[in-house]
C-alpha cells in the first residue's frame, strides 16, 4: 500500500510540475498575493476571482521546485467553484496533513491532495508544499499582498 501511494505521489508531482494547471497571469483579479519561500527559492503570485463568496477562478505565476509547483497547481484546480469557507476548511485539512498535526487525517475528505501527505516525512520540504496554501490563506483573508514562509 505504501509503495503504491509513493508511486502515485511521484507520478502526480511529476505531472503537475511538467504541466501545471492554471499557470497564467489573470486579468483583473479580485485578489493577488505573492508568496516566497527563501529556503528553497520558490516564488509565486496567486490570482483569485471571487464573486458572491465563491472562488470563480484561480491561477498562478512563478517558479519553484517540483513539490511547490505541483502543490499550487493542485490547489488551483481544487478551490475553483468552492466558497471562501470551503477553501479555508481545505487549507486547514491540508496544513494538518502536511505538518502531521492532530494525528490522522481523513484522506477521503482531502481528495487528490492526499498524494502530498508523504511530504511530512521530509520536514525541509513541508514549506515547499504549504507555500501556495499560506498564500491562499492570505488571499482569502484579503489582508496581505505578500507572504513568506520564514
Amino acid at each position: 500500500m505504501f509503495d503504491e501511494l509513493r508511486d502515485l505521489y511521484q507520478e502526480v508531482i511529476f505531472d503537475h510540475n511538467r504541466n501545471p494547471r492554471n499557470f497564467r497571469v489573470m486579468e483583473n483579479p479580485d485578489r493577488e498575493v505573492e508568496g516566497f519561500n527563501p529556503l528553497c527559492g520558490d516564488k509565486l503570485t496567486l490570482f483569485l476571482k471571487i464573486k458572491d463568496g465563491m472562488i470563480e477562478d484561480a491561477s498562478f505565476q512563478g517558479s519553484g521546485c517540483a513539490i511547490s509547483t505541483a502543490s499550487v497547481s493542485l490547489m488551483t484546480e481544487i478551490i475553483k467553484g468552492k466558497t471562501i469557507e470551503e477553501a479555508e476548511e481545505i487549507f486547514e485539512m491540508f496544513h494538518k496533513m502536511t505538518t502531521g498535526e492532530d494525528g490522522e487525517i481523513d484522506l477521503d475528505a482531502i481528495g487528490k491532495l492526499a498524494v502530498l501527505a508523504g511530504v511530512r516525512e521530509y520536514p525541509a520540504r513541508v514549506k515547499c508544499a504549504t507555500l501556495a496554501w499560506h498564500t491562499l490563506d492570505a488571499a482569502l483573508k484579503n489582508k496581505e499582498k505578500s507572504i513568506s514562509t520564514e
